[in-house]
């Protein structure tokens, strides 16, 4: 197998490099490892260069300006008593003070924790109490759900705010008030064992159930976050900018953060609301090269731009993943960013990142083998492993470091990770003879009808066969004998005429009985979406539930 793995050699060979700098210096080889270190050492090596730029505000700031402010933020910590292991919630607007804090905790081994700035109390609740954070930034908005939260939740933080609320201190007071500047030649980042110390507790992506959070070692940020670089071939620099286009308590809006320093790329975000407009606002004025985003995103984007004036030129490599990609939407990329090299992008917070190569791939292929990772794929229904290709598993893997597990939450962390350190992905995948994988289904998501599966995935790319279908999803309406009922959540394109029987028809056509569209075909303006922008797939079995219950 090791032959059919693909390995990044840029970029394996530069963060050798900048690793072997970091033990260098101190004389700790696990340092290697440690994510603030290589984050202050880069941020050093060109004090000139814009890190980052704020798209709603204007505001851009070198990497100088970032590390003075990050290592003031340090001694702001320290005064606040926080110490290695501590934990800080982040749930704001991607600003730029939110990196900030993010890199001023990785030089002092404090865990970050970002989380959905639109959680009302209940949520946070659990939150805090799981994650047991002393420090919580968030906007004025939040402060009084937020000091609820942590009062319910008995927990003892000091909530700062990033702009004015009588009952907060601001985060530009915090640094006035606890900070103070030291020589960033001076500055020496805090020591702690890399392979084990917490860096960051990210959300998970599902859309059932309590949030919990995935814990990422420094070494699993080091080996495996920083995979989303794959696409470099000369480092540093690989690309000029990446934009965000999800909220930071997300890894896709995690990852410029981690990568903008250590690649030398400059970060793009919004503290405004994300929407169409002014997406194409931060592309026409910012011109990103490089963009990470969900497929429900991307075809609206692509569906507005036809009609709206948005430059998609300049990027050169986007990723697409978070839920599955319709055969047709990087033919409609291609069109509008003929330049870019696409790829799609299969992983998850517990893995740290992607974990499939996600370019030059077989049509409808999820991802390559990469040499970082282990792999295989487990039978469902016996428990064995399946070694022969074409035949279906769910995917197992172990990234570098190993998966810790969920944050305070030991019985999760053992449901889904194995003795042994295989971490389980939920996911049913099969591979060619060449290992590369092509996603079929997440297991949670099937539907059962009578004694069958039904796959939402595959009735869904049934129907993006339809030249009316914009986008598409499939869900389950409950049924008392049958269990539940296949139901489409159709956008159609304006004016393409699309009816509920071509719909039915094309599932007829081309899927056995089990399959047809019996809980019938809804349309909608748009779908539902988590605020990653994600398909809302919990959203949809209640919109199909609500219908039931009207017949």
């Amino acid at each position: 197998m090791e032959n059919f793995k693909y390995k990044p050699e840029a970029l394996d060979k530069y963060m050798n490099e900048i690793g072997s700098r970091a033990a260098a210096e101190s004389g700790i080889p696990s340092d290697r490892y440690h994510f603030g270190k290589l984050v202050l050492q880069s941020l050093k090596d060109d004090p000139d260069f814009v890190c980052q730029i704020d798209g709603g505000t204007g505001e851009s700031e070198t990497n100088a300006s970032v590390l003075r402010r990050s290592i003031r933020c340090t001694t702001s910590f320290k005064k606040l008593g926080l110490k290695i292991g501590d934990v800080i919630t982040v749930m704001g607007s991607n600003n730029i003070d939110q990196p900030i804090l993010l890199y001023a905790a990785l030089f002092e081994g404090i865990i970050m924790s970002a989380i959905d700035r639109t959680l009302g109390v209940n949520e946070l609740t659990h939150l805090f109490i799981t994650n047991k954070p002393k420090l919580i930034f968030c906007h004025g908005d939040k402060v009084q759900e937020v000091k609820k939260a942590v009062e319910l939740a008995r927990c003892d933080a000091k909530i700062i705010s990033y702009d004015r609320n009588p009952d907060a201190i601001t985060f530009s007071d915090m640094m006035e008030k606890y900070g103070e500047d030291i020589d960033a030649q001076a500055y020496r980042a805090a020591n702690f064992d890399s392979e084990e110390t917490t860096a960051l507790i990210v959300a998970t992506s599902g859309s059932t159930g309590l949030p919990k959070s995935a814990i990422l070692t420094h070494k699993n940020v080091t080996a495996s976050t920083t995979f989303f670089g794959c696409f470099g071939t000369k480092f540093p620099r690989p690309t000029k900018s990446g934009i965000v286009l999800s909220p930071i308590q997300w890894l896709s809006a995690i990852v410029h953060y981690i990568q903008g320093p250590i690649f030398q790329y400059t970060i793009i975000q919004s503290s405004k609301e994300l929407t169409t407009d002014h997406i194409f606002e931060l592309f026409n004025k910012y011109k990103p090269t490089f963009a990470l985003s969900s497929p429900p995103m991307l075809i609206s984007l692509l569906q507005e731009s036809q009609t709206k004036e948005c430059d998609f030129s300049a990027l050169e490599f986007v990723m697409v993943g978070g839920s599955a990609v319709p055969n047709h939407l990087l033919p409609m990329l291609h069109e509008r960013a003929p330049n870019a090299r696409l790829g799609i992008g299969y992983g998850s917070s517990e893995y740290g990142g992607i974990t499939l190569y996600p370019f030059d791939l077989p049509f409808g292929s999820c991802g390559k083998a990469a040499s970082h990772m282990e792999y295989k794929l487990m039978s469902v229904e016996t428990g064995e492993e399946v070694k022969e290709p074409f035949k279906t598993g769910e995917l197992w893997a172990k990234a570098p470091g190993g998966f810790k597990g969920y944050y305070n939450r030991p019985e999760d962390t053992a449901e889904a990770l194995t003795e042994d350190g295989w971490l389980k992905s939920g996911d049913l995948l099969y591979r060619d003879e060449n290992w590369n994988f092509f996603f079929v289904e997440r297991i949670k998501l099937l539907l059962k009808y009578r004694n069958h599966q039904v796959s939402p995935v595959e009735l869904e790319a049934v129907i993006h066969k339809l030249p009316g279908v914009l986008n598409v999803a499939v869900s389950g309406v409950p049924d008392p004998d049958c269990g539940e009922l296949p139901i489409a959540f159709v956008v159609p394109k304006p004016g393409s005429g699309l009816t509920e029987k071509d719909v039915e028809d094309i599932v007829k056509e081309n899927l056995t009985d089990s399959k047809f569209l019996r809980g019938g075909v809804v349309f909608m303006d748009a779908l539902p979406l988590l605020p990653t922008s994600k398909l809302d797939r919990k959203k949809l079995r209640q919109l199909a539930a609500e219908l039931t219950k009207k017949k």
